[in-house]
């Protein structure tokens, strides 16, 4: 059994700085409440194996590793937790005026269906917020 929770939101730019900003997920939370914390557990390039221990508010902390990337357009990483797997998707698409972003979780599992149950409308407002906050970072320079 899974349960997916999905957003899309448009954002008023380019596809390249809205990806720059997804795709730098050690800075997510100078920009998001909904992360607390972010530590990469390898150095080099964010890739695929790439691995990220992350801290949000009301859930567990989780170790996540990119299983796919599509330069400028998209990635996706998993976390594993006993009888479940959590799959995030982030893709960043030209939609003529500017960027769609969808961002979306899947949790799959025995353990899966009752996290989705547990949390499924913190999950949902969680990614909402972070679209939300995605195209308010865009819209701001960066902190150095």
């Amino acid at each position: 059994m899974s349960r997916f929770f999905e957003t899309t939101r448009h954002i008023d730019a380019p596809t390249e700085p809205v990806w720059e900003v997804l795709f730098d997920v050690a800075r997510w939370p100078e920009w998001t409440p909904t992360i607390d914390d972010v530590r990469r557990l390898d150095d080099g390039p964010f890739q695929v194996g790439s691995r990220a221990r992350v801290r949000q508010p009301r859930l567990p902390r989780a170790e996540w590793q990119v299983t796919e990337v599509v330069p400028g357009r998209s990635f996706t990483w998993e976390a594993a937790g006993p009888g479940m797997r959590t799959i995030a998707r982030h893709e960043v698409v030209p939609d003529g005026t500017g960027s769609a972003v969808t961002l979306s979780i899947e949790q799959t599992g025995p353990m899966g269906a009752v996290a989705a149950l547990v949390w499924r409308r913190l999950t949902q407002r969680y990614i909402e917020l972070e679209a939300e906050s995605l195209d308010a970072r865009v819209h701001r320079a960066p902190t150095a």
